[in-house]
């Protein structure tokens, strides 16, 4: 996948060995990444689970401490516990091979989003994890040990407690992602700001449930991860309009640009319309399996297409472009034939990867008066595809 070409250029198709064996290659960097961190972490073994125990530790009543129960066990839960820290610690090298195996199949816009979302999602994880050390563990441990019944020693084992603590931290980093997956969830058209806003007693519902299921039965861990739930829920509608108000004004600064005869073709409505799939190939096969129908079929009654002289132009400019980015190497054997109507689906297309959103729909929206069925249907995905963008 090393070339940087958009998912709909031919010459980024790879035989699908080639990419079992770039994510064999990025899986092997990530072993070796966590392997790496690994040898840093282990040294600290013994001294990292202390630190992670201590809230159990100070809630314990004088005289008590921890125990272990198995052999094996003084020298594998530290072991354990390392070898998360490792892939905390290695976090960011893993995520940054994940990045480049599938970067190389975004659009360009999906890498604007891509990037901040990975980088927060990782941010929210460790916040969660955080905040389940210091302000969750106290609480709980200390209800542990105020409602310990007389006569009993409250000595936990030293595996059964980092099982306890390894589940708590991944419910609260997982618990603390819920603004980045309201964001996704509009930034795909799935649904809108309006329409979560409208769900919040559900919401706030579905958080205590949440919390009942993922923490120990007490009210306190469990209130201490709805709360965060919901205020985190109403933290991603609030960035997700701002992302929806964005895409608006970035619409209309476009149409506001556009200096070609006719009226621009209206952009999509704040937060609506779904994507349909990456576009993989050209022509009628392009988004075959994918239909999508627009909201009209076809375009405004009194649009007018480019003239000759300025369609000759723009294709001219395109040709140009991908002329002085093909590698020197490159064959120059002509293409296949296409009739008239392939071709400019496949310009549309090219029209697309450059951007130039306003320019492919007018090819497209000749081909929606030219094409036969098949062609008039990749024609009209493609408009939306267009209009979600």
């Amino acid at each position: 996948m090393a070339p940087s070409t958009e998912p709909d250029d031919p010459g980024a198709e790879q035989p699908f060995l080639s990419h079992l064996v770039e994510l064999r290659d990025r899986l092997i960097w990530m072993l070796a990444g966590v392997g790496v961190a690994l040898v840093v972490t282990f040294p600290f073994a013994n001294s990292i689970y202390t630190y992670v125990a201590t809230p159990l530790i100070a809630k314990l009543p004088q005289g008590s401490h921890m125990i272990a129960t198995q052999v094996i066990s003084p020298f594998l839960a530290p072991f354990k516990l390392a070898l998360v820290a490792a892939v905390f610690l290695a976090m960011p090298w893993l995520l940054y091979q994940l990045w480049a195996f599938v970067a190389p199949g975004l659009y360009r816009h999906e890498k604007r989003l891509a990037i901040p979302l990975l980088a927060s999602s990782v941010i929210l994880f460790y916040v969660g994890m955080l905040f389940a050390y210091y302000l969750v563990f106290p609480l709980i441990f200390g209800f542990m040990a105020a409602t310990t019944p007389e006569g009993v020693a409250m000595m936990t084992d030293i595996t059964a407690y980092l099982d306890f603590v390894l589940a708590l931290f991944f419910a609260f980093g997982v618990a603390f992602e819920v603004p980045v997956a309201t964001i996704l969830l509009v930034a795909i058209g799935i649904t809108t700001p309006d329409a979560l806003a409208a769900k919040r007693p559900y919401i706030i519902v579905g958080a205590f449930v949440v919390g009942m299921v993922l923490t120990p039965p007490d009210v306190f861990s469990q209130t201490m991860l709805a709360i965060p739930m919901w205020l985190l829920f109403e933290l991603g509608v609030f960035l997700s309009r701002i992302l929806v108000r964005d895409r608006a004004a970035r619409e209309a600064a476009e149409a506001a640009q556009w200096p070609g005869p006719g009226p621009v073709p209206p952009p999509a409505p704040p937060g609506g319309g779904g994507r349909p799939p990456a576009l993989a190939g050209t022509g009628s096969d392009a988004l075959r399996g994918g239909e999508l129908e627009p909201d009209d079929a076809g375009p405004p009654p009194d649009w007018r297409p480019l003239t000759d002289e300025e369609m000759e132009s723009e294709l001219d400019r395109v040709d140009a472009e991908q002329a002085a980015n093909r590698p020197a190497s490159a064959p120059t054997s002509a293409p296949a034939p296409l009739d008239r109507v392939e071709e400019k689906i496949r310009r549309a297309n090219r029209l697309r990867e450059l951007e130039n959103h306003f320019a492919a729909r007018q090819v497209l929206y000749e081909v929606l008066e030219e094409g036969d069925e098949s062609q008039r249907r990749t024609a009209r995905n493609i408009l939306n595809s267009l209009n979600g963008s």
